[in-house]
């Protein structure tokens, strides 16, 4: 998507009346969230030490801002997710199946291609889950789907009802699950994006199921680290959102590595060389406990629910002079 301000387009709310609805955003949903899927909110951190596996290598190309500490006598690397830290953070604070955490990950991916769903700063509800062996299966996987949906629909629900007069679609509760090979197969001249985007402005609500590993035409539906997420558990939730006229990818999430899993995925990728660390020998080991999470974008909720067209009217981050231009030429504001 190339940044551009639809014709026409106005903001409902005025600048007050948008960081009130923030708020009344992020309180409503992480109380909901939290007690659908038994979750205790913790403190998360701001920047990890590297070489020991937990931060986030994303798609592998990111580059992560590192930088020294001299009188601590280490370096540090801003995280890039914390996909990994919140399973460590379950086996540290010794939770037990069933129940979980979330906490909010503040993140900097510098080399992120922004336009109006994108920015160089991120920021979501992170959240990570205990579960049994026999809880790695499809079923726990769409129950949790179903479970974050209601959530993010019973908070807009709240947001109409404090703001009626925000004129933006209802969303659709009754979520369509697809793997990332059906989808294939059904748009077999499509890229990926393409073939997202016209499943989901058909379907409204949808989770894509099995993005990481190498589709039918050898390619996967897109990237995923080898080491977080098992690739054939896992998913995306996406919604349809018209004024963008786009899909709008909500959530990433789901049922994370085992040891097998691990292995393989580690192979798959040219990656063995991180099986040395320690987060994955813990993971390799045992000492990890098994887990389902993922991360749910807090901007990007907030311009679903808010009817934005662009994600700096809703936090405040640093875009290039055009974006800056082509936003005051439209009237709209950037936080």
């Amino acid at each position: 998507m190339k940044s551009f301000i639809p014709e026409g387009y106005k903001s409902h709310l005025d600048l007050y009346q948008t960081q009130n609805a923030i708020s009344l955003i992020k309180k409503t949903f992480q109380e909901n969230l939290s007690i659908l899927l038994k979750l205790k909110r913790v403190s998360a951190p701001l920047f990890v030490e590297p070489g020991v596996g937990l931060n986030d290598n994303l798609n592998g190309v990111e580059r992560p801002v590192s930088f020294d500490m001299p009188l601590v006598g280490k370096n540090a690397e801003i995280v890039q997710s914390l996909a990994k830290w919140k399973r460590y953070a379950l086996y540290k604070y010794q939770f037990f199946p069933g129940n979980g955490l979330y906490t909010d990950m503040n993140a900097i991916r510098r080399d992120e291609e922004t336009d109006n769903l994108h920015s160089i700063y991120v920021d979501q509800w992170d959240w990570e889950k205990v579960i049994l062996p026999e809880d790695r299966n499809e079923a726990l996987l769409k129950d949790t789907v179903t479970k974050i949906v209601r959530c993010i629909c019973h908070t807009g629900d709240v947001v109409k009802a404090k703001y009626p007069e925000l004129d933006i679609p209802e969303l659709t509760r009754e979520v369509t699950f697809i793997k990332s090979q059906d989808l294939l197969d059904m748009y077999p001249n499509e890229d990926p994006q393409m073939r997202e985007y016209l499943f989901v402005k058909e379907h409204k609500t949808v989770f894509v199921q099995q993005v990481g590993g190498a589709l039918s035409n050898g390619k996967p539906h897109d990237k995923r680290s080898p080491d977080y997420d098992d690739w054939s558990l896992n998913g995306d939730i996406l919604f349809y959102y018209p004024l963008l006229d786009c899909a709008m990818e909500i959530s990433s999430m789901g049922i994370r590595v085992d040891k097998e899993s691990l292995a393989r995925q580690l192979e798959i990728s040219g990656c063995q060389d991180r099986a040395g660390l320690m987060y994955h020998r813990m993971v390799a080991d045992g000492t990890l406990p098994l887990t389902i999470g993922g991360g749910i974008g807090q901007s990007r909720l907030c311009m679903l629910l808010l009817g934005k067209a662009h994600v700096g009217e809703v936090q405040v981050s640093v875009w290039d002079d055009k974006t800056i231009k082509m936003c005051e030429d439209a009237g709209v504001m950037l936080l």
